[in-house]
């Protein structure tokens, strides 16, 4: 693996490893620009590369200090328009219960470039989370996040989601508030109960069509010798319409 960098205030680096089996191998000291052995087996390859006759170290230094910084500058110019560009964020926070605990989430969306920090505070101290914070993209080139802690609000304590990002000149910070919780929950009661009493309404109104059609069918074959019910007497399908 080999590149270099190209920093904020104008200074470089360049690197350049080797690895083995998926373990370090060599490494380029680019100060005195000779290799050194990450382990035991390597020791003969680095004395090799760095004898008079090979210099290999030597031989990359004009390619990590010049060559490769002004392959960089030239591609950082091609892209500086979309590199260069800054969408602040939207944040949202809700919450659901877990339990007798409360699960609390920051959804963080819509924000260019990538980098973001995302963390939840109670009473202006982190809140560690177990979760992962996984970036995302949108279809639109912007990036979305999620970011959820379980806590056990306490009476008195304030929680806030914190957002900092390179479109901000300060970072954000977004307070939870319970009631918005209680309210979620208490409309979310209030649909489950119309949508349930619509399907009773519902059922019982298809009961009695049902009944009243296959009462009405089955009068239109009468038997041979039918005769109507006395006036005093009240019928089945009466009754069930009533």
């Amino acid at each position: 693996m080999y590149g270099c960098e190209l920093r904020d205030d104008g200074s470089t680096r360049g690197y350049r490893q080797f690895g083995y089996d998926g373990k370090d191998f060599i490494s380029l000291d680019t100060e005195r620009w000779v290799y050194y052995p990450l382990t035991d087996q390597a020791q003969v390859s680095v004395q090799r590369w760095n004898s008079p006759e090979a210099r290999v170290g030597e031989r990359k230094k004009n390619y990590l200090e010049n060559i490769c910084i002004d392959g960089l500058r030239k591609y950082l110019e091609y892209g500086k328009e979309e590199l260069e560009r800054r969408v602040r964020p939207e944040v949202k926070v809700c919450s659901r219960p877990s339990g007798s605990a409360m699960k609390l989430h920051c959804q963080v969306y819509g924000f260019h470039p990538r980098d973001v920090d995302v963390n939840w505070k109670k009473n202006g101290m982190d809140i560690p989370s177990d979760e992962a914070k996984q970036v995302l993209p949108n279809s639109d080139g912007t990036y979305q996040l999620r970011a959820s802690v379980e806590v056990t609000p306490e009476d008195g304590a304030s929680y806030s989601c914190h957002v900092d990002h390179s479109s901000l000149d300060e970072p954000l910070l977004v307070m939870w508030d319970p009631k918005d919780s209680k309210e979620a929950g208490s409309n979310l009661a209030i649909i489950i109960g119309v949508v349930i009493g619509v399907i009773v309404v519902a059922l019982l109104v298809g009961g009695v069509v049902g009944v009243v059609f296959w009462r009405k069918k089955r009068s239109g074959n009468k038997p041979p010798g039918y005769a109507p019910a006395a006036s005093n007497d009240v019928s089945p399908a009466s009754s069930i319409v009533a």
